[in-house]
């Protein structure tokens, strides 16, 4: 007879439940503990309007429905049977040797974490209790205190190295394929892209004497030319930028994401392609995360609200400036970039001020989205109404939050689920062109 599965007790951290409010509901049949600290904490996150807020509420409401007829110290069924059951730990200390708060030498919230961890141990000897927290230093602490640790690994993929790339290479193409693509634009032997072809997918098609560009779509059953055209005089000077502005100028793509190290040009490239598209659309809407450095909160800058936020959103004015270089200040598209900024059809702003909008007729341009989580993604892309089209930015190898990392945060999630899918499109820009030396730094520090 096959021995009975030991049963588990996952105790969460605070990270995970700011991360991912619905955490507890995602262990399976499994126990849950969830350490009274990490209700303090909560309580402490819960008044604001950044994402982190929105989840403490959210997770704050899921705790009180589920215990609608139980006391906290109880453990109360999660759902079903198939699901486990949860409850709250005291923080009492530990009574054997290991005692976070004597063997570090501080007494934290931490510590107080886990210390629950190791209490319950004490007390569910015939469970194996494991600490899930998304801070990296506490798992290690954990670990030195015999307290087996894990990420929280919901929405997290595999490693980045297999992360889709969005497009391919096929050599010894039949020279009549590529020549149908010049003369017509498009072919219909799509068994040249061998058997593992994908759904809005680019190609760099080649032979001995002559290559192409292509884009595969599932739905038309042709390969598509790809060709370096201009957009807002900006022009892109390798495949994988084709690549990039032939997906933000597809109608029929609604989803673009489109990664790559400092200086490939993701965010000049969604930018001059949006606003070739402006008579399409109503607005151009271009938004990133405030990410405060030093861990310093945004209410340290000096000035107003527009004032504490224009550092963060400088890069998209840069960007947008660089375009409005090309053309002299009596040019006509020169002149039609200063009315949009004017009217408001171009309009810049923090993450946060999206939230709860309904967004038809834009399109919306998230840069640094590496450094959203998957729910924070979702939650943007459900803001979608009709006729909207949203663009994604980013280097999945630069995070700048601590509790993310290449393949947990919201970027690399929306990848990796969606490839394939009929209204999305991902490319990687590899080659750095913003100058030598950046390419240099990219490279070799």
């Amino acid at each position: 007879m096959a021995e009975k599965k030991k049963r588990k007790i996952f105790v969460i951290d605070t990270s995970v439940l700011l991360h991912d409010h619905n955490s507890i509901l995602n262990f399976e049949e499994n126990d849950v503990a969830i350490p009274i600290t990490v209700l303090e904490e909560l309580d402490n996150f819960k008044v604001g309007n950044d994402t982190k807020n929105f989840e403490a509420r959210e997770c704050i409401r899921i705790i009180d429905r589920l215990a609608k007829e139980h006391t906290l110290q109880e453990w109360i069924p999660v759902g079903n049977e198939a699901k486990g059951r949860f409850r709250i730990v005291l923080n009492d200390k530990p009574r054997g040797d290991l005692n976070a708060e004597t063997i570090f030498d501080k007494r934290s919230n931490d510590h107080k974490i886990l210390n629950a961890a190791i209490q319950l141990q004490e007390e569910e000897k015939r469970a194996k209790v494991v600490l899930v927290t998304k801070d990296i230093n506490l798992r290690l602490k954990a670990k030195a205190l015999k307290v087996p640790s894990e990420d929280y690994m919901t929405g997290k993929i595999k490693e980045t190295r297999y992360l889709y790339s969005g497009k391919s290479l096929v050599e010894n193409v039949d020279s009549e394929v590529i020549r149908k693509l010049y003369t017509s634009g498009t072919s219909r032997k799509i068994t040249t892209l061998g058997p593992d072809r994908m759904n809005n997918h680019f190609y760099i098609l080649k032979n001995c004497q002559s290559s192409a560009l292509g884009f595969f779509n599932e739905g038309k059953r042709v390969i598509e030319r790809v060709d370096k055209v201009y957009a807002y005089g900006i022009k892109p000077k390798n495949a994988e930028q084709a690549f990039a502005l032939h997906a933000i100028m597809n109608p029929d793509v609604s989803l673009v994401t489109i990664s790559g190290v400092a200086g490939t040009g993701k965010t000049l490239l969604a930018l001059a392609g949006s606003l070739e598209q402006k008579n399409r659309y109503e607005q151009i809407i271009l938004a990133r995360p405030i990410v405060p450095l030093s861990n310093k909160d945004i209410g340290f800058l000096p000035g107003d609200a527009e004032e504490k936020i224009n550092p963060y959103m400088q890069p998209l004015w840069d960007n947008l400036k660089y375009i409005k270089s090309q053309f002299g200040e009596n040019e006509r598209k020169y002149k039609a970039i200063e009315d949009m900024q004017a009217s408001g059809k171009i309009q810049i702003s923090p993450l946060a001020y999206i939230r709860g909008r309904s967004l038809s007729n834009v399109i919306f341009i998230v840069d640094e989205a590496q450094n959203l989580t998957p729910h924070e993604v979702k939650t943007i892309i459900t803001r979608a109404g009709e006729n909207t089209k949203i663009i994604l930015t980013g280097d999945v190898r630069q995070i700048d939050t601590p509790y993310l990392d290449e393949q947990s945060n919201g970027m690399s999630y929306v990848i990796d689920k969606l490839k394939g899918k009929d209204l999305f499109c991902h490319v990687t820009l590899e080659k750095g062109e913003r100058s030598e030396l950046a390419n240099l730094a990219n490279d070799f520090l």
